[in-house]
């Protein structure tokens, strides 16, 4: 039996909505009063899924009001919709058009729900994406300050600013902190990882909230959501490169600086990258394969972790 699937096209004001099949269309504003009546209209046609686009952040808000309000939901790439898109012929892009193609494009999928991160992972993510922000800023303070070689005035102003920023990382890294010890199994994962010399607490705080997937899923899964996989890229006796593409950007930019600095405390780590170079590998390869190991290893820590946790989530 075909579902009954309701595409939701998101913008920062507006909710578009298309029920597949049938293209019976809605249009809601993106607030608590909007998202109760996408809800309602859901159930008015016997929805079985609600999807949307991950992009963007507007639909957080969305995904988890809808759950809340007993609709499942799932999440999708949006290149695949725009491709999808591509491939039947819809040139044309409106939000009224794009909440159509999503509902069609999650019937050719097949696609399941996304399950609801809980309230401390939905909570985790949030301090540590305020903690990323605040350190940006903190940076671009720094440099500011660098900058004002005889400005007494504008100096003191930027010291303020840094001073507070600095106040409200100490704060969110505390938050954050006890947020992992008080978990039992994130703080056996923590415990874990950090065994390894490089690994840190900012790297296990952005690893338990960007990436929850780690240790529950293979090797190669893992690698591909951080967007440290390789993806084959031949045709007939052609062999072409096999770039990375995708992935969770956040996750990746961190292990390539944690695998370097592990690559000097680990024998296996730096041979490896060694081995990589001397045999004429790019550096960007050499880092990409570096981090992909080091990704790997964690992976399998939290993978042992997670046995004396079976009921965890």
């Amino acid at each position: 039996m075909k579902k009954t699937i309701c595409g939701v096209d998101v913008s920062k004001a507006r909710l578009d909505a298309c029920i597949e099949p049938g293209q019976r269309f809605a249009s809601f504003d993106n607030d608590a009063a909007g998202i109760a009546k996408l809800a309602a209209f859901c159930r008015e046609h016997a929805v079985t899924l609600a999807v949307m686009e991950a992009s963007g952040g507007y639909e957080r808000g969305v995904f988890v009001g809808l759950w809340e309000e007993g609709i499942s939901c799932a999440l999708t790439n949006p290149r695949s919709v725009r491709r999808y898109a591509e491939a039947m012929g819809i040139l044309e892009k409106t939000d009224r058009i794009d909440s159509s193609v999503i509902a069609r494009f999650a019937h050719a999928k097949n696609l399941a729900a996304t399950p609801l991160p809980s309230e401390a992972q939905q909570r985790l993510k949030a301090l540590v994406t305020r903690l990323r922000q605040v350190t940006d800023d903190l940076t671009v303070q720094k440099q500011r300050r660098a900058s004002m070689f005889d400005n007494g005035e504008m100096r003191a102003s930027i010291d303020e600013v840094i001073v507070l920023l600095k106040r409200q990382s100490l704060s969110l890294e505390g938050e954050i902190a006890s947020m992992i010890d008080d978990d039992p199994l994130w703080a056996k994962l923590a415990e874990t990882w950090r065994e390894m010399k490089g690994v840190a607490g900012r790297t296990v705080a952005r690893l338990h909230a960007e990436l929850p997937e780690i240790g529950t899923v293979s090797n190669k899964a893992i690698a591909k959501l951080a967007g440290l996989a390789p993806i084959a890229n031949d045709s007939g006796k052609r062999r072409g490169k096999r770039p990375t593409r995708g992935g969770r950007a956040g996750v990746r930019s961190i292990l390539f600086l944690v695998a370097a600095i592990a690559a000097r405390y680990d024998n296996s780590l730096g041979e490896f990258r060694d081995r990589l170079l001397k045999a004429g590998k790019e550096k960007m390869v050499v880092r990409i394969a570096l981090a992909r190991k080091l990704l790997v290893r964690l992976n399998a820590k939290a993978r042992d972790a997670r046995a004396a946790y079976p009921n965890a989530t």
